[in-house]
């Protein structure tokens, strides 16, 4: 485990950065492209682990895919050519590997296992094998289905309509993919709006779906369709240089090729509610994912309430959310944010800790946190948990910091932003 000293103290922040391929879409754009009939070619994917996660679990299923220069060229044969594997499949540290492949391979008629790393085996996954079972699959794993080991025999799916408990991409995507093999139609219904990936990939690769408010529709038996995706920028990436920019004096940094799917731009709606000088130009409204470039300046924050329906538009940024909080004037109060609790780490409690370690005034509740500005960060030995997103807020929070900062498990970062220290050093003067 890697131990990385951090840059401290910095003045000012200058310059450009490209923001790599969106996590998110890239590991659907493996998944679609596998179970999709034809020649799919990706641009701008993200060669992080928890993607390459992704490509190593479908090449063990048969399915052909090139690499090179962060392009892919994906050889799929539907659903139907998916072939069982000769061994376990490792996600990883990857969540939504486990989760969406869960609902692929409930609906093929073989065998398949899936493990994951220590983090992984730590997250619930009753909230997928439940209703997978009840659509006709057969899943076990550790603690009744709860935990990996996960094992899973699938076979006809029937269609069922299903209310999530909790708002989770993971979960209605599982449960989408397992739809578009069940034998009719099928309705799922969120409780508050989650990134729609892929709802957009479906349509993108010539599939049906509909949506209504928060009731989707969709129908079994659809043969997907070979495409050319190109990748944005990660908006959850593009967030911890927006609040570098924000809180470093003197700093102005210009985001290229950002992902704004309105379901993902929690962040920039609280920035802003904030009192963030930031401004998106050259958006492109295109039918599959609207992007843009971000500038952002330096800051005069004040403290806000985060909570209700835009916590699913902002989930993955709230560690890096609650670093700015730190730098603003007044209270912040994050809330309705449980499902933090069941990332790669306790997020909650994994924030306050390590912020706390560096000087700011945070404390934990049940739902999210409480954070109270504007605090002077001093330093100290911090680590990430193993968790990418605490491992680049923790980098940020550094540049602050006026005493030295050492960050424990600095290798975490390489699962969803290998370049980032070297795109954080482009930006320092």
């Amino acid at each position: 485990m890697a131990t990385l000293k951090l840059k401290t103290n910095i003045n000012c922040l200058f310059g450009e950065v490209t923001i790599p391929g969106d996590k998110s879409i890239s590991h659907r754009s493996v998944m679609f492209g596998s179970i999709a009939y034809g020649e799919t070619k990706v641009t701008n994917f993200l060669p992080g682990d928890d993607c390459l996660s992704t490509i190593s679990c479908f090449r063990k299923l048969g399915v052909t895919i090139e690499e090179s220069d962060n392009q892919l060229r994906i050889i799929g044969n539907g659903f139907e050519g998916l072939t069982e594997p000769d061994g376990v499949l490792d996600v990883g540290n990857s969540g939504t590997t486990i989760r969406l492949l869960m609902g692929i391979l409930a609906g093929r008629p073989f065998f398949s296992t899936l493990v994951g790393d220590e983090s992984i085996g730590k997250r619930p996954m009753t909230r997928v094998t439940g209703p997978l079972t009840r659509m006709g699959a057969w899943l076990d794993g550790r603690k009744n289905g709860a935990f990996t080991p996960i094992s899973i025999r699938g076979g006809q799916l029937n269609p069922f309509h299903y209310e999530l408990p909790v708002a989770s991409a993971q979960v209605k995507s599982a449960l989408i993919l397992a739809g578009l093999q069940a034998a009719g139609e099928s309705t799922i219904i969120e409780p508050a709006e989650t990134r729609d990936h892929t709802e957009r990939m479906i349509q993108q690769f010539g599939g049906e779906i509909t949506k209504n408010n928060k009731v989707i529709t969709v129908k079994g038996g659809q043969k997907l369709t070979a495409s050319t995706i190109h990748v944005p920028g990660d908006i959850s990436s593009a967030a911890f240089f927006l609040v570098a920019g924000a809180v470093i004096p003197r700093s102005e940094i210009v985001l290229k090729n950002v992902g704004l799917n309105p379901t993902r731009t929690g962040i920039i709606e609280v920035m802003k509610k904030m009192g963030a000088d930031l401004e998106i130009v050259q958006k492109d409204d295109n039918s599959f994912e609207p992007t843009g470039d971000l500038i952002i300046k330096t800051s005069n924050l004040k403290g806000t309430v985060v909570e209700g329906d835009i916590i699913p538009k902002l989930i993955d940024e709230i560690p890096i959310i609650a670093l700015l909080a730190t730098q603003a004037e007044g209270i912040t109060v994050i809330k309705d944010a449980e499902e933090l609790k069941v990332k790669e780490t306790n997020r909650i409690d994994t924030v306050v800790y390590e912020l706390r370690k560096l000087g700011a005034s945070i404390e934990a509740t049940n739902d999210g946190m409480i954070i109270y500005g504007k605090s002077n960060l001093n330093g100290g030995r911090v680590s990430s948990h193993g968790d990418h997103r605490i491992g680049m807020m923790l980098s940020i929070a550094a540049l602050l910091c006026i005493n030295n900062v050492e960050l424990e498990q600095s290798e975490a970062i390489s699962v969803s932003y290998p370049n980032f220290f070297a795109h954080l050093n482009s930006l320092i003067h």
